[in-house]
């Protein structure tokens, strides 16, 4: 069977899928010939979009003092592509900046804007222009100047920008569709299959949204700023701009030398890198902030794959910023639609399996630990936040500081997004989180769920249904999400990285003051000091002899284990531990786990009955009443530590010098006794004393000769209540 050509470029037009994506490719296929070469603007395909925003001349005086702070927008199509660092106090700026635009439709013209930055207050317009792109010469690049202006005043000069723009035909794609189809025009199933390997690959650089790599930046501290307020300090904190990428560190107040110890990452997605603007701001409440200077970083002219210290001089202002730049080439992080998974294709999975697991690689590059790919497909009865008995979800994934969102579905309770989230495992012990939120165009998103995994519970390749939870994970709420997730990573590197510090998360909740998390805390500082109390209860029966037989036993084993103890059973009773926990886990035997969970979700109950008023108020005076039982308990408890603190500190500072010399004498017997006589023989003394002190004498009253001597000693509180201050007669003076 012969299918002709015309056939197969109508085919698509009865596609789902990726061919249904790839119909302008397909109209690129119906000319065969050497002249398809040169693509025609009246056919749409991909471009590739070169620009270099050079400079600016004589622009527009928007500020006071005569000048501007200008900055420039790129926008095609009604979306922006592009904003570059801003120039400050200059009419005759000069960018130099480049950005490369991948482009569909050469009929949409390049809209130019350029604004004055005002911070705190809206941004002044300076000009725009537009640049039609179909009328440029493709392959080379060309120069030009773009003259600004504002149609509310045509007349006025508003100067003009130099550009350098260059267009390149994206004709790989199409050319080795052309070759496919002169090769073997004649067999027609082989053709549909190349076609669809074809657009498939088209669809991965069309459809995700990869990056190129990522500008990981520490911010560790500045040095001798320039003071910006009266009493010789100032307010630090610092801007990022990486083209519409920004960030903002945290204010540090009243220094000069402030330690900020952030972390921020960019997403860079040129080739060539970029330049990183900084700023350095003076925080002023009720007022404009003050600039203290400015810097910046040409990524570059930086290596890719290590981390550089850079010690940046502040123009404009005075001192230096010191922080620590990580240029990374390969993707960490990731979002594309479900047609584009790697995982999926066992080449790339085998690739990927072999580049992280590996032995030969388990000791090159100790940071990157892994390769999570989480598929966001969908939930089911979310929560209704709007009047209209609606949602309009969207879902946010954060894994440490990596955060990816999904687009919104409006207007559905049982949205699907079928997204793919790849990122990279810096730390096999982190969670990964899925948010749920509902899009408010007025206010901030509403929280509609929310769940929380660690990746070492991960079923790779599995899809499973989780219940949402509430902000706080201690509860359901209403709403199901349908995840699969893959995790691949490094053994060895995992626990690597499970002996240096845990990454530190700069986005969290401000944390406040809650009675529920008080009580909570409180219970589970209750429970821990309990078990020991409990043991210590457990220990002294033995000493007691309340059952002969376990005491006598204990004794034995007390025995036994001081005359033949070495320093390895130590470690050795610990793994012995380990691994009787693990035979009752695997047996079903252990259900403390089981106790915890009902323990700490008992105290959340009450919160979720709400039917009854009687309850509802009775709850809340027993939460009263438990509260000032807390604080009353952490009162003396802190009381109680406080106090044997200071009494150790007094011990040594003479406060009672009758006590200070009976340590002196306690110290010198002990020192002389440890000299001549072997620990493991004192140990067995003291333990033979102990067991058998009950036997000796059935009514002594057991105690801790160190706690009683140390109770005699004052704490700081007590020196104060039982001084007396010398009180000197005064000569009145007549």
């Amino acid at each position: 069977m012969i299918v002709s050509l015309s056939t197969l470029v109508k085919m698509p037009l009865a596609m789902t899928g990726p061919l249904a994506c790839n119909q302008n490719t397909l109209k690129g296929i119906n000319k065969v010939g050497p002249s398809n070469a040169e693509t025609s603007t009246s056919n749409p395909g991909m471009f590739q979009l070169d620009i270099v925003l050079k400079k600016g001349h004589n622009l527009a005086i928007r500020d006071r003092g005569g000048t501007s702070d200008p900055y420039v927008k790129f926008k095609i199509a009604g979306k922006e592509v592009f904003r570059s660092r801003i120039i400050h106090k200059n009419l005759n700026p000069v960018w130099d900046e480049k950005v490369s635009l991948l482009i569909e439709n050469l009929k949409e013209p390049l809209y130019v804007k350029v604004y004055d930055y005002d911070f705190g207050l809206q941004d002044d317009f300076m000009g725009s222009a537009y640049l039609r792109l179909e009328s440029l010469e493709q392959k080379r690049p060309m120069e030009v100047t773009l003259t600004l202006k504002d149609v509310r005043y045509p007349a006025h000069n508003l100067g003009s920008l130099l550009l350098s723009v260059s267009i390149y035909p994206k004709e790989g794609i199409t050319r080795e569709a052309t070759m496919h189809l002169r090769r073997s025009w004649k067999r027609s199933s082989k053709v549909i299959t190349s076609m669809y390997s074809i657009l498939r690959l088209s669809e991965v650089h069309r459809k995700s949204q990869l990056w190129r790599g990522i500008v990981s930046i520490s911010l560790i501290e500045g040095r001798n700023l320039k003071p910006m307020d009266n009493n010789g300090f100032s307010d630090p904190y610092v801007k990022f701009r990486l083209g519409h990428q920004k960030y903002r560190s945290k204010t540090m107040p009243k220094t000069l030398n402030p330690q900020w110890r952030e972390q921020f990452d960019f997403h860079l997605y040129d080739e060539e890198g970029g330049v990183i603007d900084i700023t350095v701001w003076d925080k002023d409440a009720g007022k404009r902030d003050d600039f203290m200077g400015r810097c910046q970083i040409d990524l570059s002219s930086l290596t890719k794959e290590h981390t550089h210290k850079l010690e940046l001089n502040l123009e404009g202002g005075e001192g230096t910023l010191v922080m620590l730049v990580t240029l990374t080439a390969s993707t960490a992080v990731s979002i594309s639609d479900m047609s584009v998974n790697i995982l999926d294709d066992p080449k790339e999975r085998q690739a990927i399996v072999t580049r992280y697991v590996s032995p030969l690689r388990s000791f090159h590059n100790l940071k990157d630990v892994g390769v999570i790919q989480v598929k966001i497909i969908r939930a089911e009865g979310l929560m209704v936040a709007d009047v209209t008995g609606k949602s309009d979800p969207f879902c946010v994934v954060e894994l440490g500081n990596d955060r990816l969102q999904t687009h919104t579905v409006y207007k559905n309770l049982n949205p699907e997004w079928n997204k793919v989230f790849t990122f990279n495992v810096k730390d096999i012990h982190s969670v990964l989180e899925v948010t749920v939120y509902d899009e408010d165009r007025d206010r901030s998103a509403d929280f509609l769920g929310k769940v929380a995994i660690p990746l070492l519970s991960i079923q790779n390749g599995e899809q499973k249904a989780y219940v949402l939870k509430n902000k706080p994970l201690t509860g359901p709420t209403k709403g199901v999400i349908y995840l699969e997730i893959d995790v691949i990573f490094n053994a060895v590197k995992a626990g690597i990285r499970t002996l240096t510090p845990v990454e530190q998360k700069y986005i969290e909740e401000e944390p406040r003051v809650s009675k529920q998390l008080l009580l909570r805390n409180f219970n589970r500082v209750k429970r821990c000091i309990m078990a020991l109390i409990n043991a210590g209860y457990y220990i002294n029966s033995c000493l007691e002899w309340e059952s002969p037989q376990r005491s006598l036993a204990a004794f034995v084993l007390f025995l036994l284990v001081v005359w033949n103890f070495e320093f390895y059973m130590i470690p050795l009773a610990l793994l012995l531990t380990l691994a009787w926990n693990y035979i009752l886990i695997i047996s079903g035997k252990d259900t403390r786990t089981d106790m915890v969970m009902e323990d700490m979700l008992e105290d959340e109950e009450e919160e979720y009955d709400k039917d009854d008023k009687d309850s509802e108020r009775k709850g809340f005076m027993n939460k009263l009443f438990a509260i000032q039982e807390v604080c009353i308990s952490v009162q003396n408890a802190l009381d109680e530590v406080a106090s044997y603190a200071e009494r150790i500190k007094n011990t040594f500072n003479w406060t009672v010098p009758f006590l200070s010399w009976l340590a002196i004498v306690a110290l010198c017997v002990a020192t002389v006794i440890l000299y001549f006589i072997p620990l493991r023989y004192i140990v067995l003394i003291w333990g033979v004393n102990k067991f058998t002190k009950k036997l000796r004498d059935p009514y002594t009253i057991d105690n801790n000769e160190l706690l009683d001597f140390l109770s005699r000693v004052p704490s700081d509180v007590q020196v104060v209540n039982y001084s007396h201050s010398s009180h000197k007669g005064r000569q009145i003076r007549s």
